[in-house]
Formats: structure tokens, sequence, C-alpha cells
């Protein structure tokens, strides 16, 4: 349960890439056998357009025009990637608990990484502050969905 916690954090970074991270997961049957991943949710256009959007995203972010993290739009979408990026990586009859777990963690970790994010902002600047707030959560994303995933068959 903590890595769907720590995942929800990560959506409070960046809304759209731990959602497309588990989408593909599902869509390559990377998740844990008995997930509480919603079934749409390996479905190739899903993960198609969820990529798409995570990609978007992380240009979007660098940009002048780019609202804070903490808007309300902005914090709907990230509870709501949190807590489905958070039941995906969880057993289903624990998929409730996750959902919480991964909302949580996006709603404290988006004020957390804003106050840093506005911090280092003011000193280096939006766009070397973007970038390295990227390899952090790509990496984050990567090691918490990668290390989620079924063990490869000893037998097969």
């Amino acid at each position: 349960m903590i890595r769907s916690f720590l995942l929800g954090a990560v959506a409070g970074m960046r809304a759209l890439t731990p959602f497309a991270a588990v989408s593909d997961a599902a869509r390559r049957g990377a998740l844990p056998e008995g997930s509480g991943a919603p079934p749409l949710l390996g479905h190739p256009l899903v993960a198609a357009g969820a990529a798409a959007l995570a990609a978007g995203e992380l240009v979007g972010d660098k940009l002048p025009s780019a609202p804070d993290r903490i808007v309300p739009s902005g914090m709907i979408v990230r509870v709501v990637t949190g807590a489905v990026a958070g039941m995906s990586l969880a057993p289903r009859k624990q998929r409730v608990a996750a959902a919480l777990l991964g909302a949580g963690g996006a709603v404290g970790a988006s004020y957390l990484t804003f106050a840093l994010r506005m911090r280092a902002m003011r000193r280096f600047g939006q766009v070397p502050t973007g970038l390295v707030e990227d390899a952090l959560m790509l990496g984050s994303t990567l090691l918490l969905v990668r290390g989620a995933a079924p063990e490869p068959s000893a037998h097969g």
C-alpha cells in the first residue's frame, strides 16, 4: 500500500504521468495479479491517450502560461489520477483504501512540491526547475510501477 501512496504523491507533481504509467502497465499485463485497476485502464486507446496527455503535460508545465498545480481543476485531476494509480498497484480487496491513499498522497505532494518549485523557480527559473522535477517524477514513477510488476515465472 505504500506504493499506492507514493504513486499518488508523484501525481501531485505531474497529474498524468503516473496514470499513463499504470495504464501502459495494465495494457501490457504488467500490473500485480488481482490488482484493483479498472478494466478499461488497459485498453490500448486509453493507454495511448494517457501517454499523449502526459507528454503534453510535461511540455506545458514549462510554459509561462501554465497554471499552478494547486488550482481547483488541477487538484481535481490529481486526486482522480492519484486514486486510480494507487488502486492499480494494490490488491482488489484493498482498492478503496489504496485509492484514498493515492488521492491523499496527490493532495499533500501537490502543495509541498508547489511550494518547493516556487522557491526553486525564483533562483533557477521555470524550465530548469521543471526539468529537474520531471526527472525526479519520471524516475519515481518507473520505480514504483515496475517494482509492482509480477515476478516472471521460473516455470515459464
